[in-house]
């Protein structure tokens, strides 16, 4: 438990190009106090009316190796999803958060939590990441020095569009 305290002390919501304050905290399961983000176990094990009377104070949070479908239902009751980087090397996070905004169309902000590093966030934002908890102390320093990364040209699709409204050649419609 002393570990969780000095981690809460030193982990800062990184959002729309700053830190802001976090209204959200983690949990094992829902006490019905307050904005709270719950492991996908203890969201499954509750009722369907529990679900329903969370709705806009209960998100979840998904371990790499846990499936979206599980909760594929109940996206439009969720007004947050935590995706879990519980190792810098384990990036499967980050197609779940693409999949979220594309596939299933969710419209509820989709947050990093774990392992995340500096030179992650450039493509953590692009994969559909709305909020970041760093608790990397050299992430913490170049985000508050606006200094998250030296490169500004990707060659990949993001989730949104470019700034520019620039398009990408594999994507063009076929001839008629």
């Amino acid at each position: 438990m002393p570990d969780q305290t000095v981690q809460e002390q030193t982990l800062k919501l990184w959002k729309d190009s700053a830190f802001v304050e976090d209204v959200w905290r983690h949990a094992e399961t829902d006490d019905g106090e307050g904005h709270v983000i719950i492991p996908l176990a203890a969201w499954l094990g509750l009722g369907a009316d529990q679900r329903k009377a969370g709705s806009n104070r209960v998100g979840v949070l998904i371990a790499p190796g846990e499936k979206l479908e599980t909760i594929a239902g109940d996206l439009a009751n969720l007004p947050l999803i935590a995706l879990s980087f519980p190792a810098y090397n384990d990036g499967r996070s980050h197609s779940k958060a693409a999949l979220l905004k594309s596939r299933y169309g969710f419209t509820g902000e989709v947050r990093a939590v774990g392992d995340v590093l500096v030179d992650q966030i450039p493509l953590l934002l692009r994969n559909g990441f709305d909020t970041l908890e760093v608790k990397n102390p050299v992430a913490i320093k170049r985000l508050e020095e606006h200094r998250s990364t030296a490169v500004n040209i990707f060659y990949q699709p993001a989730t949104s569009p470019s700034a520019k409204g620039e398009g990408y050649s594999w994507r063009r419609k076929p001839a008629a």
